[in-house]
């Protein structure tokens, strides 16, 4: 019998970390951003009426511009399109 111990936080977090990675690459191709801009994802929980209980958010910050989306979906359920898609919006207005 097997007596090592599993971490069952430890291993999910390689999802999480690839997801995050793959959403921060699909945020500088949108918006075409510098190596100098910090792109932050956090996935948090949803409390809006017809939220999920997920969202993630996508901070991006470079010199004096800060935007920042919202997006209800987990982040292990976003496309590339989906990013995309928030950024496009969220500089309209």
């Amino acid at each position: 019998m097997n007596n090592a111990f599993i971490n069952p936080l430890a291993r999910g977090a390689p999802a999480v970390v690839s997801g995050a990675r793959a959403i921060k690459q699909w945020t500088r191709e949108a918006l075409t951003l510098s190596e100098d801009a910090v792109v932050s994802v956090n996935e948090l929980a949803c409390h809006l009426p017809g939220c999920p209980p997920k969202e993630t958010v996508v901070l991006v910050m470079q010199g004096a511009r800060t935007l920042q989306v919202s997006i209800h979906k987990a982040m292990q359920d976003l496309t590339e399109n989906d990013v995309a898609l928030a950024f496009s919006i969220a500089q309209r207005t």
